[in-house]
């Protein structure tokens, strides 16, 4: 059984309301991207994208390109990142218009990043702009925003049952309920769900496997919890003597990489799928503070990585074979197989090395 690589992909690429209100009108991530400078020796900012350009997700012809240049190199679907807020979307356009093109034609599946939108990710310290709350009038309403996507012939599944993977279980009050309120509802439709989590390295282990979720989804870069441990103490004295976060981050891509190899097969006594990452670069985004950075990656070093992964996971079936990349185009994280000027098509290259067919 061969695996299929699934690229996350973020919708974020166009001007919207919310964005105009909190970043300045027009703000998209291309802002951060292209203002980004190098920080330190050898730091290479900014990444300036080749293939694609600048590209504006409300065109149908932006959306087809990456579509193109997707299937062209070996990747088999996209997951988008999906938000909604107790019946409020944003972020939504995108995929909307999609599904409603069937020009269109990738398989994709949808993830829930259900977590409060903030300013965290430029240093707001907790800056809420939008909260999520949970109750079960919500998860109904939320089921049924989401079913034309579960029956859309393109979505993703595994054995009949559409994949919907959720960014942080554990935020959910009770997340057994919610899944449970889910399925009966799908029952009603003729289907089930199959119910991934995203598993970062403060919340994995099958102790966070609950009732109802099929499988979880290793979101990398995993940091270990030491290293967590350590930042999160250093930021918090700097925002707390000095009103600003002074300590950046910079681990070794090429460190990673060999530890990562190491790893054989399907280390866990639970279902989970690997993820591997090209780069990742946060310092776009958090301009003035403290980030966090992966240096000296390079695509031979992504591939001997993900050729690893490729030949030591084994697919718990013929449709439960699915191998993450994080991500598609997280430019402002410095973590896309999107082309840039440096590199070219050289990420996605090594994708189209490893899974051609």
């Amino acid at each position: 059984m061969n695996n299929r690589a699934i690229a996350i992909h973020l919708p974020q690429f166009y001007p919207f309301p919310e964005n105009d209100e909190w970043w300045g009108k027009g703000f998209t991530e291309w802002r951060n991207t292209s203002t980004a400078t190098a920080r330190f020796r050898g730091h290479y900012q900014p990444h300036i994208p080749a293939d694609l350009g600048y590209y504006d997700l409300r065109l149908a012809e932006s959306r087809m390109a990456q579509i193109e240049l997707a299937k062209s190199h070996g990747i088999s679907g996209f997951c988008y990142y999906h938000y909604w807020f107790n019946g409020k979307q944003i972020m939504e356009r995108p995929v909307k218009e999609m599904l409603r093109n069937p020009d269109e034609d990738f398989p994709f599946m949808l993830c829930w990043a259900n977590e409060d939108w903030s300013r965290n990710w430029e240093g707001g310290f907790n800056k809420t702009l939008i909260a999520q709350r949970y109750d079960e009038q919500d998860d109904i309403a939320h089921f049924h925003h989401l079913l034309p996507y579960f029956k859309d012939p393109r979505y993703i599944k595994v054995d009949g049952a559409p994949v919907f993977c959720i960014y942080r279980t554990h935020l959910f009050p009770d997340i057994s309920r919610t899944i449970a309120v889910w399925q009966n509802l799908a029952a009603k439709e003729g289907f089930r769900l199959y119910i991934c989590r995203f598993e970062d390295s403060l919340h994995h282990g099958i102790g966070q496997m609950a009732d109802g979720i099929d499988a979880a989804v290793e979101f990398q870069p995993f940091i270990t919890r030491e290293h967590l441990k350590v930042g999160n103490y250093l930021q918090r004295a700097s925002r707390k003597l000095l009103g600003r976060e002074y300590f950046n981050f910079i681990y070794s891509y090429p460190d990673l990489v060999k530890k990562q190899l190491s790893r054989v097969g399907n280390d866990c006594d639970y279902k989970k799928y690997p993820c591997v990452f090209p780069s990742w670069d946060n310092s776009p985004r958090r301009k003035g503070r403290s980030f966090t950075a992966f240096k000296d990656s390079t695509p031979e070093l992504f591939e001997t990585w993900l050729r690893h992964v490729n030949e030591h996971f084994t697919p718990y079936s013929k449709d439960e074979n699915f191998i993450f990349i994080n991500a598609w185009n997280e430019w402002a994280e410095g973590c896309h197989l999107e082309p840039d000027l440096k590199f070219g098509t050289g990420y996605l290259d090594a994708v189209k090395k490893v899974f051609k067919r």
